[in-house]
């Protein structure tokens, strides 16, 4: 008999989602920055936990791993090229692990840390495709651009815009709210990105996540997915008139409003 699967946003310090992942019995966690709100869930529902997924090396991802371990019968994975609590299972684009009886796709997503990865579950009983992407896709933004270039940034959120529209993109920080209101100062005119940030509004005042979010809402709203539209042309060449041509690259563009979305207030 299939379980089926659960999928929890657990909160940690002020922001961010320490997702959980269980079929009833047993759990994975990705990107546990703090291993308190971890165990409480597990101890809540009586879970354990069979494995630990890294996306990235930053401490509010990882910071938890180390204080997990007592508690692991399973694996820690985690990118190839990163500094991360050791031991970890290194993982490369185009690898494949299988958790929880599911097949987890890793895919190679540089730009806010060098190594970053992204694990995507194609199929998943009863239920549509799953993204853990940690701080390269946001709702309605992405991550900042620490250790890699604009470049390899665009790429990778193009790499995950190409994934199925019906994918639950599990970003790691609700930063939603925030991001929507940059968004609709770059597109004011974008009618499903108005309806969006109402809807997230409302979700918020009531106290529930905005996550996850399907990647095909991402598509029509998210101003980092679309630098080939003219309307986000159009609203970078007018943040920047000089250094911007008549007919920026897609790569040109997302550096602008990237760099725009840092000042952002």
């Amino acid at each position: 008999m299939t379980l089926s699967l659960t999928l929890t946003p657990v909160p940690a310090f002020d922001d961010n989602y320490l997702w959980l992942l269980d079929n009833g019995h047993k759990a994975l966690v990705v990107d546990p920055g703090d291993a308190a709100p971890v165990l409480a869930a597990l101890d809540a529902r009586g879970l354990t936990l069979a494995g630990i997924l890294l996306t990235h090396h930053h401490g509010d991802h990882v910071g938890g791993v180390n204080a997990l371990r007592a508690r692991l019968q399973g694996p820690v994975y985690g990118p190839a090229s990163e500094k991360l609590p050791e031991p970890v299972q290194r993982l490369h684009g185009g690898d494949a692990i299988e958790l929880l009886g599911l097949r987890f796709a890793v895919l190679d997503v540089p730009g806010h840390t060098a190594g970053h990865i992204a694990y995507f579950v194609a199929q998943v009983p009863g239920d549509a495709p799953l993204l853990f992407c940690g701080d390269t896709l946001f709702s309605g933004g992405c991550g900042r651009v620490f250790e890699g270039t604009p470049s390899q940034m665009h790429a990778s959120l193009q790499a995950l815009a190409a994934l199925p529209s019906t994918t639950r993109v599990c970003c790691a920080h609700e930063y939603t709210l925030s991001n929507l209101r940059f968004a609709r100062e770059v597109d004011p005119a974008n009618t499903a990105l108005a309806a969006y940030a109402a809807q997230c509004e409302a979700t918020r005042a009531a106290g529930r996540p905005t996550l996850p979010v399907p990647l095909g809402t991402e598509l029509r709203i998210n101003p980092f997915l679309r630098c080939t539209e003219p309307a986000l042309q159009d609203a970078a060449r007018r943040h920047a008139p000089l250094k911007l041509p008549a007919a920026p690259s897609p790569v040109d563009v997302f550096a602008t409003l990237r760099e725009w979305k840092n000042g952002f207030r």
